[in-house]
């Protein structure tokens, strides 16, 4: 059994409705202070179960790599789209998290006739969709697209944002505002990957 308590319910009631290509679309990597943010959209085979399936958050990295592999694997369609450190300094996270989240949604080789958005907010999606508070832990679509989100942006800052610039340790605390990134900042400045607009605490405490 999925751990989600109804699965499909959610995508159930779109194809009531007569939509048959519901996608689940979430995004990773919008609190680090560091890094692009990552989004995801994901069109699962109707009635799909996939045994452990739920919000990325609750899932232990060993068991979100397990469900990847699964979901990418099973899906009919999904997108991993990413938005830069600079548009999210130019933008703000609020609306570079609707442009990650609509770039999966366009990017997905199989058109979406709607979808459903982790959150409350959808400014900007030209899909028809429904935002879903707390949708990576009610619908199947929405989690899958939150593991992928997670999975391939955690690849991104251990894989590649650590080697670029081991001294900041990006692989221990994956870009969050931990003690051990604020101690990397202090001896060593923001990097190139560092969102400046995350940072005006930190720089206001330096003087």
């Amino acid at each position: 059994m999925s751990e989600l308590l109804h699965p499909w319910s959610i995508e159930e009631a779109c194809f009531e409705k007569g939509y048959s290509a519901v996608c689940g679309v979430d995004e990773a990597g919008a609190g680090p202070l560091a890094g692009d943010l990552y989004g995801a959209a994901v069109i699962l085979p109707a009635g799909l179960v996939i045994e452990g399936l739920n919000d990325s958050k609750k899932l232990s990295e060993k068991k979100r790599d397990a469900l990847y592999l699964q979901i990418i694997e099973q899906a009919e369609a999904y997108c991993v789209a990413t938005a830069s450190v600079e548009e999210i300094d130019q933008m703000n996270i609020l609306n570079a998290r609707m442009l990650v989240m609509e770039r999966a949604i366009n990017g997905l080789p199989k058109k979406a006739d709607f979808a459903l958005i982790d959150g409350n907010q959808n400014r900007g999606i030209t899909c028809e969709n429904e935002t879903v508070i707390g949708g990576d832990g009610k619908s199947a679509s929405i989690a899958a697209a939150s593991i992928l989100a997670k999975v391939v942006r955690d690849r991104y800052v251990v894989e590649q944002l650590h080697n670029q610039y081991p001294q900041y340790q990006f692989a221990k605390h994956k870009g969050y505002g931990t003690k051990l990134h604020y101690e990397m900042l202090d001896a060593y400045g923001p990097c190139p990957v560092h969102r400046i607009t995350f940072l005006k605490k930190w720089q206001a405490k330096k003087g």
